[in-house]
């Protein structure tokens, strides 16, 4: 569905994490949860900005760019130059102004565990979108951003709301339980959100209010298509 009146602007924002704890393995952002709502988003008319704590080069996750994780969305940004170039020349967190943008917008991969979970700039960007009532969405690990998200009331920011995330059991079958700094699923639980899950590998997302999240790397179509609904109803 094409966007027919105005221009929506969206701000991706990727981690500039690149170490997978002390195992010596590289992570980053995993590539299909970047590819995917890019293009669905870039396809109807919107505008997308790409931003990273540090700024500069994105890291990819090795791992989501083999074969067996390849997809239709992530052959096309292997191919694609002038989105490779927005990857490596990201503006750093600290330039963006949330006044820009219409919503926010947190691909996954294992990275944003260890840097965007707590960067305090980050934090600050995902309160001033939610209290501006601007869509915030997330997913696969990119909740690990809410980790220290308050309200206005100063209560944790999914304390009482329906989301999702990478799930432990998930986080178990890939064999990183005990590398990750913790769980997806156990912080959301334990900072009062009402966390549900679908199957394993399948896609699930959930809408509350303006919060949206995702589950795996299968649920980012998903996630890309509640976003743009919700960004065409307003």
């Amino acid at each position: 569905m094409l966007i027919k009146t105005g221009v929506i602007n969206i701000l991706f924002v990727l981690t500039s994490h690149s170490q997978m704890g002390e195992t010596g393995h590289k992570t980053g952002f995993w590539v299909e949860e970047f590819a995917n709502p890019y293009y669905a988003l870039a396809d109807a008319g919107v505008q997308i900005t790409i931003a990273t704590p540090k700024g500069g080069a994105a890291p990819i996750d090795p791992t989501s760019d083999l074969p067996q994780n390849a997809t239709e969305d992530t052959e096309r940004f292997n191919k694609d130059e002038a989105v490779q170039k927005m990857i490596n020349e990201t503006i750093a967190l600290a330039d963006i102004n949330f006044e820009d943008y219409d919503a926010v917008f947190y691909p996954g991969g294992h990275g944003p565990l260890w840097d965007l979970a707590e960067d305090a700039t980050s934090a600050k960007l995902i309160q001033d979108f939610y209290a501006a009532n601007k869509p915030i969405a997330f997913v696969c690990h990119a909740p690990a951003a809410l980790r220290h998200v308050k309200n206005a009331k100063g209560e944790f920011l999914v304390k009482g709301k329906k989301v999702t995330g990478f799930s432990n059991e998930e986080e178990e079958a890939v064999q990183l339980t005990k590398v990750v700094p913790f769980l997806v699923e156990d912080m959301l639980k334990e900072n009062g959100a009402l966390y549900s899950r679908g199957k394993t590998w399948e896609a699930y997302a959930v809408q509350d209010g303006n919060l949206i999240t995702g589950q795996n790397p299968a649920s980012s179509a998903l996630v890309a298509e509640m976003l743009l609904k919700m960004l065409q109803e307003k």
